[in-house]
């Protein structure tokens, strides 16, 4: 696990692309929308639905990468590959991944 859960460079140049007030929307709209993907991870986890695993990591990944957290990305990734037919997917690191990187993204944007 990296020290920081969010690589500055990547916020920065979505910042940079879209005007810092933009990149706040997008980063607020994460922020609220992040933990209704990380319910459907797990419920498709819990229902077998390994399709709606899939699409839920892929999101997950997908909106994390456009803010840098590279280590809450890489364990959606590593779920969306793997989907439910391998090991089963190591929940709890997605949910203390993403509490990290939900704070180090406020503090961004507070700060």
């Amino acid at each position: 696990m990296s020290a920081s859960p969010l690589d500055p460079a990547v916020f920065a140049e979505l910042q940079a692309a879209t005007g810092a007030d933009f990149a706040a929307e997008l980063a607020a709209t994460f922020l609220e929308e992040a933990p209704g993907m990380i319910a459907q991870l797990k419920q498709a986890a819990a229902a077998g639905d390994g399709d709606g695993f899939r699409r839920a990591a892929h999101s997950l990944k997908s909106n994390a990468n456009t803010f840098g957290a590279t280590a809450l990305a890489a364990l959606a990734r590593q779920m969306e590959l793997s989907g439910l037919g391998g090991p089963a997917p190591d929940l709890a690191a997605l949910d203390r991944e993403y509490t990290r990187a939900d704070a180090a993204l406020r503090g961004l944007l507070d700060g």
